[in-house]
């Protein structure tokens, strides 16, 4: 937009902003420093969901340490989503997935099961799920 225009401008979401001093994070405003990625609610959250997938996956011997990186392969998921329906996947998938595309498809088997049994992901959209194919 042009500065003369007479609108404000929307804030840039925290992702286009450097990495920032102490002193300059404590003068963003309080919504950019609660979507930071390091924000604290984010970390609670993630080490509730993690020991909550861990508390199902014990069923199956198989633990998460880092979410990012034990899902990627969508093994933990599988055996997440089995415990949980009580069901196995419709489909075969790789037990070791050693290439991109092994993790792929068995991502792919696992939202497909989801789909199946009409479970809907709320808040997750295409473009997520692109960012989790490109993060392999």
């Amino acid at each position: 937009m042009m500065a003369n225009s007479g609108f404000l401008e929307p804030p840039l979401p925290p992702q286009f902003f450097p990495d920032l001093t102490a002193e300059e994070e404590e003068d963003l405003p309080a919504t950019e420093k609660d979507l930071a990625e390091d924000a604290p609610w984010k970390k609670i959250q993630q080490n509730t969901f993690t020991r909550w997938c861990n508390e199902h996956l014990k069923v199956v011997n198989k633990r998460m340490v880092d979410l990012q990186k034990d899902l990627t392969d969508g093994l933990k998921l599988i055996g997440l989503l089995e415990v949980l329906s009580q069901k196995k996947m419709y489909r075969k998938y790789h037990l070791r997935p050693n290439f991109r595309q092994m993790k792929l498809e068995n991502v792919s088997v696992a939202l497909e099961f989801l789909e199946r049994e009409h479970i809907r992901l709320v808040s997750i959209g295409e473009s997520l799920l692109i960012a989790l194919r490109e993060s392999f």
